[in-house]
């Protein structure tokens, strides 16, 4: 059992949504907190930036969690804090498959949504039952705070006490991932059209949130992911910005007598027996100047790349790394590769929007380099035909990201990591014009964007994610639902420092504010051994 005290001081690393999530409970639990940020904004993938008139979505551009009993709400009623103004995205995202003009809608209302699953995918009904049975045995376990994967007895505990005999459903799945349950039902042939449709629309949605497909993405996984958007669950669209969130937590932080340290990048994670935290050596942005902090708990809200080379940061190579790190830092060597994200923002006039616009869209393109004219000396056709997915969120009148009459649309698609840091300067920006010209070509396939409609436009990649969240070579999203990294087979908050703990996208439940908030969550409880 972990033994802690009020009077412990303790630093995190990061203000991403689960670093002031973990640093604002700490605090109104009685304990000394301190958080740092190398960026001036705090809210890390879920912050904002403002260009003349519009503020941006960064990254995440929907939350989950705010229903009663939700993440959110229940962070938020423990903080003594309204949550913050947000309306339910109905349908929660609209996808046009190839050569289709009329969406898919993941409507909000159940009912809705397995008469529009029903109308899409004929004889799928099986299929989305067991999604349906899984998600809710799911839902009902993590609403009684399991800690996955447990690494001591009190751990072990808390899961054996969310553990109920509803939970044996998803047993036999555990090890079972999205194709083998359409297999099972006897939709996993390319023969049919309806089938193709189907494999089509899972490996879309769920790229959004494993960061792989369908044959990869753990079932269990996918059940809650492809389930959470429809009530009384649902994904909203905050009033304000993304930003309003993070705000809300600094404030909470700030009455609870905690401290916000912005322009102070962490360099190293300090351990001098390789057993135990003593704190880290902070680096000023504007002095310049190094520092040590002590510390009795530190909490990184980092990737698990990021992390290893912050205890790297002591002077160590791998091979000196504490006995305790050498196998973490040996599973983290070889983990798949991390995706990224291209991300282009376009501040527009409404009048580019089409009537009854969704807030969010997806669409997958036919692709064909030859015919489109794409190519880019040194680069595979494979590395640009990533772009032909796009997932998009727009903007609603009033909602406070465009002046009047006005609007931003923000377009993501993945993309591999390795060509944006082996590029030289010359082919970075080819490769970045040429996703740019892509992304408007298709963008304007569905929205009006002749000449005069847009008012704003820049792009991100990458190396800008790596540059402004500092996360390692600008990866998103945490790590891969697959079966390996998912749930009980994935990164623990607590790590094998005493005293060092890992929230965020690449530990349970994954990626999305939702996501590591309950990590941030666990954290608190575990620091505090017996919850609050």
């Amino acid at each position: 059992m972990v033994t802690s005290n009020r009077n412990s001081e303790i630093i995190v690393i990061g203000a991403g949504i689960g670093g002031l999530t973990a640093a604002a409970l700490l605090a109104r639990n009685g304990y000394a907190v301190k958080v740092f940020e190398q960026a001036q904004i705090p809210g890390g993938c879920a912050s904002t930036f403002q260009r003349r008139g519009f503020t941006f979505d960064v990254g995440a551009t929907q939350v989950a969690g705010l229903e009663p009993g939700g993440i959110h709400d229940r962070i938020f009623q423990t903080l003594d804090l309204d949550p913050p103004a947000a309306t339910p995205c109905d349908p929660a995202c609209a996808v046009y498959l190839p050569g289709e003009t009329e969406p898919i809608s993941v409507w909000r209302d159940r009912l809705r949504w397995q008469a529009e699953q029903r109308r899409q995918f004929p004889g799928s009904e099986a299929f989305w039952n067991l999604l349906h049975t899984l998600f809710e045995a799911s839902w009902r376990f993590q609403g009684r705070d399991p800690v996955l994967p447990p690494r001591n007895l009190w751990d072990g505990l808390q899961l054996l006490g969310a553990l109920r005999p509803d939970t044996l459903v998803t047993v036999p799945f555990t090890l079972s991932t999205v194709a083998d349950a359409l297999n099972f039902y006897g939709l996993g042939s390319d023969r049919s059209l309806t089938h193709r449709r189907l494999r089509t629309f899972l490996d879309l949605q769920l790229k959004l949130y494993s960061q792989v497909d369908a044959s990869e993405t753990a079932l269990l996984y996918a059940a809650t992911a492809l389930s959470v958007s429809q009530e009384p669950q649902g994904l909203c669209h905050l009033e304000g910005s993304m930003q309003v969130l993070s705000d809300r937590l600094v404030q909470a932080l700030h009455q609870w007598g905690g401290s916000l340290y912005c322009g102070q990048r962490v360099e190293a994670i300090l351990s001098p027996d390789g057993q135990q935290v003593s704190g880290v050596r902070v680096w000023d942005t504007k002095t310049r100047v190094s520092r040590t902090v002590p510390a009795d708990h530190v909490i990184a809200n980092v990737t698990v790349q990021n992390l290893v080379e912050l205890i790297q940061g002591n002077g160590t190579s791998n091979t000196n790394l504490p006995r305790r790190m050498q196998g973490y830092a040996q599973r983290v060597k070889h983990l798949p590769p991390a995706s990224g994200a291209f991300v282009l923002y376009l501040g527009v006039k409404r009048s580019a929007l089409p009537a009854h616009c969704p807030p969010h869209l997806q669409f997958l393109y036919s692709y064909d380099p030859l015919a489109e004219g794409l190519s880019i000396t040194g680069t595979p056709q494979e590395t640009i035909a990533e772009n032909n997915s796009l997932f998009v969120s727009v903007s609603r009148e009033g909602d406070g990201r465009a002046p009047d009459g006005q609007a931003t649309i923000v377009a993501s698609s993945f993309t591999e990591l390795a060509p944006w840091w082996t590029a030289d300067p010359s082919q970075y920006r080819s490769l970045k014009a040429l996703y740019t010209n892509t992304a408007l070509q298709r963008l304007g396939q569905f929205f009006d964007l002749s000449p005069g409609q847009i008012l704003h436009q820049e792009a991100a990649t990458p190396r800008t994610f790596a540059r402004y969240t500092h996360r390692s070579r600008g990866a998103v999203g945490g790590l891969s639902q697959r079966i390996a990294s998912f749930a009980p087979f994935g990164f623990a908050n607590r790590t094998p420092l005493r005293g060092l703990w890992l929230v965020g996208d690449c530990t349970h439940p994954g990626e999305g504010t939702a996501g590591v908030s309950y990590s941030a969550w666990t954290v608190v409880r575990q620091i505090g051994a017996y919850g609050f």
